[in-house]
């Protein structure tokens, strides 16, 4: 059971940090660096690419191409592959030893199910040119890998007794709330990233000087079967209705902040609770402090990156709240 536990910690760490090397290329325009999938133009290494990088950049010599942003690509999808040979450890392990662990092997054979999922959307990433739905859902498919190793992790090290439990009836649904809102906060976050939506209002805590900025276009903002820069129709995508994206995540973004510092208020007043109470406040100052301060200085790629590590920090926060009032 050792190796079974150390084998789901090296996933969870290791899928944080491909969930924010995944934001890294994106943010850093990397995500065609290679324009095939798994390898690069046929290789296995963008160093044994460089002949058809280099062809390619003299085609486009600023294009979505070049051996920067090649490396930034393929060392994505090396710690990718790496996790998910870590994901079928943890499956065969769990498969093994389902007798031993604490809930079967149900969620380490979804966890595998699901690691082979993003393994396509990765793939559809590359060869449909980015569309933002394929992106996002590639985002979200990161963002629940983590959350599930991360049960996974908590629930192999022990649950907690039923009179601990019962403490906690009381907060299950709200916290299962605060875990659903951070969740869909994450989507539109993906949708204004994958759209490249964050500097569409370059003011705070108005957009454009208004509360609510006039003429903004939902429809074809939230149209989600187009490809990036387009409407449905295949025209330009105008820019009101990137305003209505960006300004769509900031609204929900206050609704989030407002309920998780309910949530937190009464962790604080619940004994044995109070610990997790300062760990969500803190978890949501930060991410709060970030996505003002991507506005205010304009989206530098370190905050940018930042603030989707701070999502994926949230959403574990969450995760290990609803486990310990669920008691796994």
């Amino acid at each position: 059971m050792h190796i079974y536990r150390a084998l789901i910690l090296a996933a969870l760490v290791l899928a944080l940090g491909v969930v924010s090397l995944g934001a890294y290329v994106r943010l850093s325009d990397a995500g065609l660096g290679c324009p095939d999938w798994p390898g690069c133009y046929g290789h296995l290494t963008p160093h044994h690419a460089a002949d058809a990088i280099n062809a390619a950049l003299a085609v486009e010599p600023d294009g979505p191409v070049s051996h920067a942003k090649a490396w930034k690509e393929m060392a994505h999808r090396y710690f990718a592959g790496l996790l998910g040979l870590l994901i079928l450890g943890i499956a065969a392990f769990g498969w093994r030893m389902r007798r031993q662990a604490q809930g079967g092997a149900a969620l380490p054979l979804f966890l595998l199910g699901l690691i082979v999922f993003q393994a396509l959307l990765g793939m559809w990433t590359v060869t449909r040119l980015l569309k933002p739905m394929v992106v996002s859902a590639h985002l979200l498919g990161g963002m629940a890998t983590v959350s599930l190793l991360l049960w996974l992790w908590l629930r192999e090290r022990g649950q907690p007794g039923p009179s601990y439990r019962a403490r906690a009836d009381h907060l299950r649904g709200v916290a299962a709330i605060g875990l659903m809102l951070v969740a869909i906060q994450i989507a539109l976050g993906g949708w204004v990233s994958t759209n490249y939506a964050a500097l569409a209002c370059t003011d705070f805590p108005q957009c454009h000087g208004a509360w609510v900025p006039p003429g903004m276009d939902f429809t074809h903002g939230f149209t989600l079967r187009r490809a990036l820069g387009e409407t449905a129709g295949g025209d330009l995508l105008p820019f009101e209705a990137l305003v209505a994206i960006h300004w769509t995540h900031r609204v929900m973004a206050l609704i989030v902040t407002l309920y998780l510092l309910m949530l937190a208020w009464r962790l604080l007043r619940t004994p044995g609770f109070t610990g997790g109470g300062a760990l969500l406040l803190a978890a949501l100052a930060l991410q709060v402090g970030l996505g003002i301060s991507n506005v205010l200085l304009s989206l530098p790629l370190g905050l940018a990156v930042a603030h989707n590590a701070g999502a994926g920090a949230l959403l574990a926060v969450l995760v290990y709240l609803n486990f310990r009032v669920r008691g796994g």
